[in-house]
């Protein structure tokens, strides 16, 4: 193990002074140290991960120098384009130093989500032609200090990206200094039972990945009511509107509801126009917003900067309202279910999540089936 401390000094001492990304859970230490030691302008939590390296490499064409970009190795999946057609030695030639969250890593117990992206995340890394090196929890500050120098090499001799595949518990604990709260009245669990419970029977529920499936997952095994009305995304975060939407366009006699969260919606916001532009009148879009990457550390987002609400009816949705109190809510959720969509309901609610929250019992496989067979019906 190492401090973040440790290695954000040798970063700044090489050099690399900008960094950019989106949140890991295996990140979070030295992200927290980051944004507690690196001015804003510095420092970006990017939409999605595709969009960090966009900005790294603006970054390098206006200074000649080499940032540091951050992800999950899930976020492979949304660099490819930009590493292969921007980056890549036969297009832009561009050095970075990338820092990849290793989940799901072979014979390591994870979420089904990551056992395949664990599995291939080195096979990814050297079809594109990517140096690495893999630093562990008992790597010390040599072996750290001699990666990291060895990748920035590379990448400033040979001019193309690099990377560091960073397996769990490499990085001591580190207390976020600069935390905020988003001061509302409930947690996202809260709102999450009120917004289940005026559910009908028939009504279809697409939810985001991370702990808003886990708790809706949670309150259905509460309620004892199964598991079939849930589709849940336990990956591919900010493709959950888009799933909901092409159920919606199919099943147009039900309501489709979708459970979304500030990060996913940001993640993929052209997904709003989307949703808009099929005039899906059963499609209703519920939004829980805590201005955070909850699920990976409690980053922020913008979400507490922008207008949600108003993006999404400028982008066509019929309908669409902020709210943040229970009663507020139920008043929202009773004109939602008897409106045409699309529409939009962003619920502000607090930061944060339960230490004692399980996680779904069944497998993505299982979830699927009985899914299918409910919404067929």
């Amino acid at each position: 193990m190492i401090s973040p401390e440790f290695f954000f000094n040798i970063c700044k001492r090489e050099g690399i002074d900008f960094f950019s990304g989106v949140p890991d859970s295996l990140l979070k230490n030295i992200c927290f140290y980051i944004a507690d030691n690196t001015p804003l302008e510095s420092h970006i939590i990017a939409a999605n991960e595709g969009n960090a390296l966009a900005i790294g490499i603006g970054y390098h064409l206006s200074t000649g120098k080499v940032p540091l970009i951050y992800m999950q190795n899930s976020g492979l999946g949304n660099v490819i384009n930009p590493l292969l057609s921007l980056a890549d030695l036969d297009v832009y030639s561009t050095p970075l130093l990338m820092m990849i969250g290793w989940r799901g890593e072979p014979g390591i117990k994870d979420e089904p989500q990551h056992k395949k992206q664990g599995r291939v995340t080195v096979a990814l890394l050297e079809a594109m032609e990517i140096s690495y090196r893999v630093l562990t929890a008992d790597s010390n500050t040599k072996e750290v200090e001699a990666a990291l120098k060895t990748m920035l090499s590379i990448a400033k001799k040979e001019n193309k990206p690099c990377a560091l595949l960073i397996k769990k518990n490499l990085f001591e604990d580190y207390k976020f200094q600069s935390d905020i709260s988003y001061d509302k009245p409930l947690y996202r669990e809260q709102a999450v039972k009120i917004v289940v419970n005026s559910f009908s029977e028939l009504d279809i529920v697409v939810s985001t990945t991370g702990v808003t499936s886990r708790e809706l997952f949670e309150y259905r095994e509460e309620l004892n009511t199964g598991h079939e009305k849930d589709f849940l995304t336990v990956g591919g975060m900010g493709h959950t509107s888009q799933i909901a939407l092409g159920i919606a366009l199919q099943k147009q006699n039900r309501q489709v509801y979708c459970l979304d969260g500030d990060g996913s919606l940001i993640m993929h916001m052209g997904s709003l126009a989307i949703n808009a532009s099929m005039n899906c009148k059963n499609f209703k879009h519920i939004v829980f917003n805590n201005c955070a990457h909850d699920s990976v550390g409690g980053q922020s987002t913008v979400g507490g900067k922008i207008d949600m609400k108003s993006i999404a009816l400028n982008a066509g949705y019929k309908w669409g309202k902020v709210v943040s109190k229970e009663y507020e809510i139920k008043l929202a959720l009773n004109e939602l279910e008897n409106i045409d969509g699309p529409a939009f309901l962003e619920i502000q609610v607090k930061k944060g999540f339960r230490k004692s929250l399980g996680r779904p019992t069944i497998t993505p496989l299982q979830n699927k089936e009985i899914f299918m067979k409910f919404i067929a019906e």
